[in-house]
């Protein structure tokens, strides 16, 4: 199989006449790679190539989400891929991302926190480091921007109150949402992150900005403060 040319192979095992003929949802992960590389290289078919790019990343993340994470150099260790391919498989990767990123905007509701969830778990899913975020909201709810507060382990030495109010008050903001992930992909809130949620509303009700919720998202599940009653 793996000297076989894609093009040898059945008809109804090469992955373009198999997308013909059956659907683009009838691929595995590995046919859609052997889709988009098109070709192989001697010695190699386009099957096998996709093969040794889902292993290579399947090191940092399982199946395709592992592609994102790589680097052009890392594919570029891959025989048969050169800055061509590596930089499509990288640009297919953040189209990927805002496409699903677009998809949960589409359905945001800023007064249901499975929906904001959503939309920054799609955003903050790919990061390797916690990034805490802060949604500015007017009277209305309407929402007004959002802004970084702080990259690496949530903690108070990290997040300063000064800086995310004075932020909120150039948004002239009512209401805020604090929304931070967990690389880990467990969003069970930590003995840090209940401290500084309540600090953080006590000091926002003396500046008359309100604390709404505090969603931490992690792979596929999320912890609203609000939701689960952990709000002061």
């Amino acid at each position: 199989m793996k000297h076989i040319k894609t093009k040898e192979l059945p008809r109804d095992s090469q992955p373009y006449e198999k997308c013909l003929s059956q659907g683009v949802q009838s691929l595995s992960e590995r046919e859609l790679l052997a889709v988009i590389l098109r070709t192989g290289t001697a010695g190699k078919n386009s099957l096998v190539l996709a093969d040794e790019i889902l292993q290579l990343s399947s090191s940092r993340y399982p199946g395709l989400l592992g592609i994102y994470h790589l680097s052009i150099p890392d594919f570029q260790k891959i025989r048969g891929i050169g800055k061509v391919k590596a930089v499509q498989l990288k640009c297919i990767g953040e189209l990927s991302r805002r496409i699903a990123s677009t998809s949960a905007k589409e359905s945001l509701s800023l007064s249901n926190p499975e929906t904001i969830a959503a939309y920054y778990m799609e955003k903050l899913r790919h990061e390797e480091q916690e990034v805490l975020i802060c949604m500015m909201l007017d009277t209305k709810n309407h929402f007004l921007g959002e802004k970084i507060i702080s990259r690496g382990t949530v903690n108070r030495s990290l997040v300063s109150a000064r800086e995310l109010f004075l932020e909120a008050l150039q948004f002239r903001a009512v209401y805020i949402i604090l929304v931070h992930n967990h690389p880990s992909g467990v969003p069970i809130p930590s003995k840090d992150d209940r401290q500084i949620t309540k600090e953080l509303y006590q000091a926002g009700e003396l500046l008359g900005i309100h604390l709404l919720d505090h969603i931490i998202v992690g792979d596929r599940r999320y912890v609203s403060f609000l939701k689960e009653g952990l709000l002061p």
